[in-house]
């Protein structure tokens, strides 16, 4: 099978900023993304490092209506279904969730997913069961895409034993083995290194033991966010990953908060997907509020990888409609909370020109481009502060459910009342599930140290095969150890 390019995407000239709603041009019309897959194979008889990766984006708040409908790629009406079914279970699980940890059922931090639902199914609901998936501390829609059912993530929330950890894991640990869900990471960064190990477990297999099924190399995807993309983990694991074609697709699934900290404060250049060129793989940006687009971008990263030809990172654009977590009042996104980074660069911007100007050997060639590289940084900062005086509402009216459900309506593809037979399911679904956590059984204490000590003999488990913690005495400090 020949090569594909990143059709859902095109390729753009450097970007001022991310979510200004204004870009720079694109490339000329002979620099489509077909070009891509030319790119890719450029240089590569000469030498296999030696090849050209280009990083492309897709159209994200792009004005023309017309063009970015011409780039939604068509589905089917079962493909449709289960993408739309598959993201109101993590919309309507999320809210439960919100539910039951203001009535004391849940536990710890829990961090919902509510917002970016298109880029867990577009990615996922393309997976096969034996590729692997590897989450953050907001997991809990990863584990959903990925078949493990409601009723074992809501009783693992509630920290019943049924959970798909037993309790043990909560929120942000996630983990199913049948499902392979290969956990969710509370610390950012952690699980790339994971997912790049379960990468090469793939190749391994692949290639030594010969194990692979008929479509070829089993793939990872691991998730992680734009605060992660900093973190010498991810550099680390990109260099590794292409240096040994790992098939793993990186996806940053960037909602331009990390916590409190704005994307645009915390990073030198805030187009993620560039970086994945720098390492000699493709970079791609997708519009992570649109389902069809991210599993267009998503089908041909896989497909690229399960054939052998190395990893992509792809930077989903989304935004999450919750705070951080459910203890997080949201109050750092509220309109007018970003205007100091706008007046900080305003004023950089302004010594940067009379910096520039006093430098200049030729005054008034100096001036004239100063003044026009201060023209530019202004009109990037004033799309910053339209952007933040408004981003709630702007990403509510993109909401990703009802996109799919209009584009699922106008394409004929289902009625509204077949919609709405989905949506009543889905509720049934995780009502179930609240009810089966609720009476399902606290995990018992000899459960304490299942999974802490290997040795039969050491800490854990005594020389009769019991745990230890099932003798009274050892709560009490007073056994034989």
């Amino acid at each position: 099978m020949a090569a594909t390019s990143f059709t859902a995407a095109k390729f753009l000239a450097p970007v001022a900023a991310r979510s200004g709603g204004e870009r720079a041009p694109p490339l000329p019309a002979g620099a489509s993304s077909s070009s891509f897959a030319r790119a890719m194979r450029r240089g590569g008889a000469h030498h296999p490092r030696l090849r050209t990766a280009l990083a492309v984006s897709s159209d994200v708040l792009a004005g023309n209506k017309a063009q970015a409908a011409a780039a939604n790629p068509a589905v089917t009406r079962e493909e449709a279904l289960e993408l739309y079914e598959d993201m109101v279970l993590g919309r309507v699980f999320e809210d439960m969730c919100a539910q039951m940890y203001y009535r004391g059922k849940m536990f710890g931090f829990v961090h919902l997913y509510n917002g970016q639902e298109a880029v867990s199914t577009g990615f996922i609901k393309y997976l096969n069961q034996a590729d692997c998936v590897v989450s953050t501390y907001r997991d809990h829609v990863h584990a959903l895409s990925k078949g493990v059912p409601a009723r074992s993530v809501m009783a693992e929330l509630f920290g019943k034993a049924t959970g798909c950890c037993r309790g043990q894991g909560g929120s942000m640990h996630m983990f199913s083995a049948p499902h392979n869900l290969l956990g969710g990471f509370a610390f950012i960064g952690e699980g790339i290194p994971v997912a790049t190990g379960a990468a090469f477990a793939a190749k391994y297999r692949h290639e030594v033991l010969k194990q692979s099924g008929p479509d070829g190399l089993d793939v990872t995807v691991a998730f992680f966010g734009d605060g992660t993309c900093n973190n010498g983990q991810f550099f680390e694991c990109l260099n590794m990953a292409q240096l040994w074609k790992l098939p793993i697709i990186f996806v940053v699934e960037n909602n331009l908060w990390a916590i409190g900290m704005s994307h645009l404060r915390a990073t030198s250049d805030p187009e993620i997907f560039k970086k994945g060129p720098a390492f000699g793989m493709p970079g791609v940006h997708v519009d992570g509020m649109d389902v069809l687009k991210v599993r267009e971008v998503a089908k041909e990263a896989i497909d690229r990888a399960r054939r052998g030809e190395g990893p992509t990172l792809v930077e989903c654009e989304t935004y999450r409609f919750r705070g951080h977590s459910l203890a997080d009042p949201d109050e750092l996104r509220k309109p007018g909370k970003d205007y100091f980074p706008v007046s900080f660069y305003f004023f950089a911007s302004l010594v940067k020109f009379l910096v520039l100007t006093r430098l200049s050997g030729e005054m008034e060639n100096g001036i004239k481009a100063s003044l026009a590289k201060f023209v530019a940084m202004l009109k990037m900062a004033s799309n910053i502060v339209l952007m933040k005086t408004d981003e709630k509402s702007h990403y509510a009216a993109r909401d990703p459910i009802t996109a799919l459900k209009k584009y699922i309506i106008e394409e004929n593809l289902a009625t509204e009342s077949e919609l709405k037979s989905i949506e009543k399911k889905i509720e049934d679904v995780v009502e179930e599930a609240v009810e089966f956590a609720d009476a399902s059984p606290h995990p018992p204490r000899s459960q304490l140290l299942e999974n802490v000590f290997a040795d039969p003999k050491g800490f854990g488990i005594g020389p009769d095969g019991k745990y230890r913690c099932e003798d009274p005495k050892f709560t009490q400090g007073t056994a034989q150890v």
